[in-house]
């Protein structure tokens, strides 16, 4: 007769995920982050170091740190940064210590990187949770970055080519995730069941830093 006593149903015990959102510019990575903020899921939301010039509606240490080129590089040579791209002429970067220590404390930890960010983090961090958003029409996203008003003729030319190329990299990600006009909840509960059901799986990820 087996030993019940060395029998365990309490097998549960999740891992903390890197999950890892991006896709094309303008499909709405801010706004879905944003909304995700208002459901008071544990989640650490990484802000992201960039050179660009922040918006008018951006605040440093929120939206991002706005740093210069000098401090990017900075950044760079001390290896403080998880990855880095080049992005339209401009850095942008994810600071590794938040996310050693968000992970450490247990959270789960969320990140917003482009398309060339997500593969170079599926390259360090193979078992990343990687999330590709994507816009539910052509039409809608160029709606979307027309409404920014920040976008040239020219910039608006060199996005569309872009887009193209980033589709090509959408079999490296786990999940693809449809944000439709005016069903930004709908885009957020499916993020939300995604996490749900990596915290249930068999073999946990695991993430090394």
């Amino acid at each position: 007769m087996s030993d019940n006593n060395s029998i365990t149903f309490d097998l549960l015990k999740p891992e903390p995920l890197l999950i890892v959102l991006s896709g094309p510019s303008g499909v709405g990575k801010d706004v879905t982050l944003q909304a995700l903020k208002k459901r008071n899921i544990p989640l650490h939301f990484v802000v992201t170091a960039t050179t660009r010039e922040a918006r008018p509606e951006e605040t440093h240490g929120v939206d991002y740190f706005f740093y210069s080129k000098e401090e990017f590089q900075a950044m760079i040579d001390a290896n403080e940064l998880l990855e880095f791209a080049i992005v339209y002429e401009d850095y942008k970067g994810i600071p590794k210590e938040q996310v050693r220590k968000a992970m450490q404390s247990g959270l789960d930890v969320i990140l917003r990187v482009d398309v060339q960010g997500a593969a170079k983090l599926r390259e360090l961090n193979p078992d990343a949770v990687l999330i590709f958003l994507l816009p539910s029409s052509v039409e809608e996203w160029h709606e979307r970055l027309n409404n920014r008003q920040t976008e040239t003729e020219e910039s608006m030319k060199i996005r569309l080519n872009k887009v193209k190329w980033e589709l090509e990299y959408l079999p490296i990600f786990d999940y693809m995730v449809v944000n439709r006009h005016n069903c930004l909840d709908e885009a957020v509960d499916t993020i939300i069941d995604i996490i749900h059901a990596e915290h249930h799986r068999t073999i946990p990820r695991k993430i090394t830093l």
